[in-house]
């Protein structure tokens, strides 16, 4: 479990205490979970926390950070990156969720953040459905102090999914969905069905195997 370094720290024009943490995973893994429960901890170190979620993602709720268990927090929904700096001014934590669906001004908004002396808190996936590195993602895991990476159960095995596996014949990079369209896959697992896949493409079809 990731324990804070300096949960009381005081954020002034004199000590640049900022960071930035990053939780990564696939679909299912309990990334907004885990962003959930240290904007929870810092609440009760009653420090002023600013919770940010892109606006296309209204998948539970347009306003909230809505974990897969239901756990929410009250959050500013944002076109861009940028305007998270709009919101943020006060705010001695900055809790962004749904990194991948942000625009490329993200990395840069949140080492602006990291710098003003604020913790930077960032939940994403950091692979697309193709099993690629998805988004500014990776570009957080660069600049990031801290990292977690967080794992879902594989559906077809039960060993540690990394991986989040379509279940649709969509090939559009950013598809929104829940179970209907995702499940978590080992390596293994994973691979073994993008090859049954790309086998079925290749004969003309283009149902998904489940």
């Amino acid at each position: 479990m990731f324990l804070e370094p300096d949960l009381n720290h005081t954020v002034n024009a004199n000590a640049q205490v900022g960071w930035i943490e990053v939780v990564c995973g696939s679909m299912f893994s309990g990334k907004t979970e885990e962003l959930i429960r240290r904007v929870r901890r810092a609440l009760i170190a009653k420090q002023e926390v600013s919770i940010f979620k892109p606006l296309i993602d209204t998948r539970y709720d347009k306003e909230k950070v809505v974990s897969h268990n239901k756990n929410a927090v009250r959050s500013i929904p944002v076109n861009s990156a940028k305007d998270i700096l709009i919101h943020s001014h006060k705010a001695q934590v900055v809790a962004i969720d749904e990194a991948q669906f942000f625009d490329k001004d993200l990395p840069d908004v949140c080492q602006i953040l990291a710098n003003q002396g604020k913790r930077v808190i960032v939940a994403g996936l950091d692979m697309d459905f193709e099993g690629k590195p998805f988004g500014w993602t990776p570009h957080l895991l660069a600049i990031a102090e801290f990292i977690t990476k967080v794992h879902a159960i594989c559906v077809k095995c039960g060993s540690i999914a990394s991986y989040s596996y379509r279940l649709t014949a969509s090939k559009e990079r950013v598809l929104l969905g829940e179970k209907e369209a995702y499940e978590p896959r080992c390596r293994q697992c994973f691979y073994k069905d993008k090859k049954k896949e790309a086998q079925v493409y290749t004969n003309g079809h283009t149902t998904k195997h489940s």
